[in-house]
């Protein structure tokens, strides 16, 4: 009951205006390039001497010079799928044409 007496005191005759909408402009830099990958790190401690370095290449490059392998990066070679013998397959087509013709197998099951 209260809030059918409520709704009789509100006055639908005014507009009520919408809040402004704030649209966001995206980040973006004035650089041409939209990001950068820079050579620049935290200090990491060299799994081989110990030693602390805050340069990704110089990293890399001391664990090139003890023979080991950095893995994640890598680039992986396109596979290409294999191509399988147009007479096979068509070989294949063939023979399951001529079971179904023989009463082999049945093209729609349960009827």
């Amino acid at each position: 009951m209260s809030y059918a007496a409520n709704f009789a005191l509100i006055d639908f005759s005014k507009e009520i205006p919408a809040p402004p909408r704030q649209r966001l402009e995206p980040k973006r830099s004035s650089l041409p390039a939209p990001m950068l990958i820079t050579d620049i790190m935290e200090p990491v401690q060299s799994q081989e001497t110990g030693i602390y370095y805050d340069s990704k290449s110089a990293l890399r490059r001391e664990y090139r010079s003890y023979g080991n392998i950095e893995i994640g990066n890598d680039r992986r070679d396109k596979r290409k799928p294999a191509r399988t013998d147009r007479r096979q397959i068509k070989k294949a087509v063939e023979k399951a044409a001529a079971r179904v013709e023989r009463g082999e197998r049945n093209l729609f099951p349960g009827k």
